[in-house]
């Protein structure tokens, strides 16, 4: 099963050397166990332009679409058994120490 990590942190975080050095040791690791199909940092929440069309009305809005305390920051796509091994796999992500990681399946049953 695929599993999105969708990383978080509010506006006082600052990642430092030591951080980004563990981040890159976690994605070795992780890509060594064929559990890390992709992943990236994000450019900050104030770079979003989020799109909505209804009834044929567009709505774009220089902004993130949300307005939270945290912002997305990053993301990883993993592959795990199920998602108690993806948590046990997030809780080993350098991030979960300095931010917030919401594990969520991707929907297979709604393949494109």
């Amino acid at each position: 099963m695929e599993f999105l990590f969708i990383i978080s942190h509010d506006s006082a975080f600052r990642p430092d050397a030591k951080l980004l050095s563990d981040i890159r040791a976690w994605n070795e690791v992780a890509e060594a166990k064929g559990v890390r199909v992709d992943g990236k940092p994000l450019e900050p929440a104030s770079a979003a332009v989020t799109v909505r069309l209804r009834d044929g009305k567009e709505k774009i809005d220089l902004a993130p679409f949300s307005s939270s305390e945290e912002q997305m920051c990053a993301y990883e796509l993993v592959r795990c058994g199920g998602m108690e091994e993806a948590v046990a796999l997030a809780k080993t992500h350098p991030m979960a120490r300095a931010a917030t990681i919401e594990v969520r399946p991707v929907w297979s049953a709604m393949e494109i």
